[in-house]
């Protein structure tokens, strides 16, 4: 039975004046412990990422950068066949520009999240995560990667000594391999039975896959997205599935025990 956990949402996915999800940003970052800011090559402006910084800051949030592909046409879940060298690139880009938006508002920054197509490639792509995992290690010692844990970026930075945070997808399936199972679309979903999913994660250590099998599953962070139908209503009711099961909530830096300069 865990006894706490990190409750991470992706943030700021708008651009312009485009806005992706039906609640405002203040709605869900007043539910979880940590956010994963657009950093504007998926989604996400200078002014959006400022604005969401502030948030974090106001709600006492942890703050994360969530780097994509360069693909707002396609929201960063299209694979984009690109070297190692300039992937990075982009990912040290994007996470420098919201680490300095931190800075100007006092809030440290956390953690990194790889987006979408990116997240999935960098989970089988060694010599990605690699390359990855040392490039974020030269940028701060302290600074935490999220993935999923049946991946190459778990066990490169397991290895490597990075701090790392496991995550539970609320609103995405499993396959037997333990892995989600990746749909550039999500449907509405019951937020009862998300909460109850996340629960017994929570207790039992367990997540049903869609073969109808209950395989282990261990993680320290639960995710669900702001871009989910009914986003907030099942952050909500995670939330409080998980307080009346007794899990405290907290950002990931206090789950794993790590300090943030």
């Amino acid at each position: 039975m865990k006894k706490i956990v990190d409750l991470n949402c992706d943030m700021g996915e708008g651009f312009g004046q485009w806005v992706l999800g039906e609640a405002p940003d203040e709605d869900i970052m007043s539910i979880i412990s940590s956010a994963n800011v657009a950093t504007g090559f998926h989604a996400g402006d200078p002014n959006s990422m400022n604005r969401v910084v502030k948030l974090a800051q106001s709600y006492g949030v942890g703050l994360g950068a969530h780097p994509g592909y360069s693909d707002l046409q396609g929201f960063g879940r299209r694979y984009i066949k690109t070297n190692t060298d300039e992937l990075v690139n982009d990912i040290v880009y994007q996470v420098g520009a919201l680490r300095e938006f931190g800075r100007r508002h006092g809030i440290p920054l956390q953690h990194v999240k790889p987006h979408g197509a990116l997240y999935m490639e960098a989970a089988v792509n060694e010599e990605l995560s690699e390359h990855l995992v040392e490039t974020l290690a030269a940028i701060s010692n302290n600074i935490i990667l999220f993935c999923m844990g049946v991946s190459k970026t778990y066990e490169v930075a397991k290895r490597s000594g990075l701090p790392v945070v496991r995550e539970f997808y609320a609103d995405r399936d499993y396959d037997y391999t333990g892995s989600i199972v990746f749909k550039r679309q999500v449907g509405r979903l019951d937020p009862n039975l998300v909460a109850d999913k996340c629960v017994k994660a929570c207790r039992e250590g367990k997540v049903m896959t869609v073969e109808g099998n209950d395989i282990n599953i261990e993680f320290e962070s639960i995710c669900f997205h702001s871009d989910t139908p009914g986003a907030l209503e099942i952050g909500k009711n995670i939330r409080a599935g998980l307080i009346e099961a007794g899990v405290k909530i907290a950002p990931a830096a206090i789950v794993i025990g790590q300090s943030l300069n």
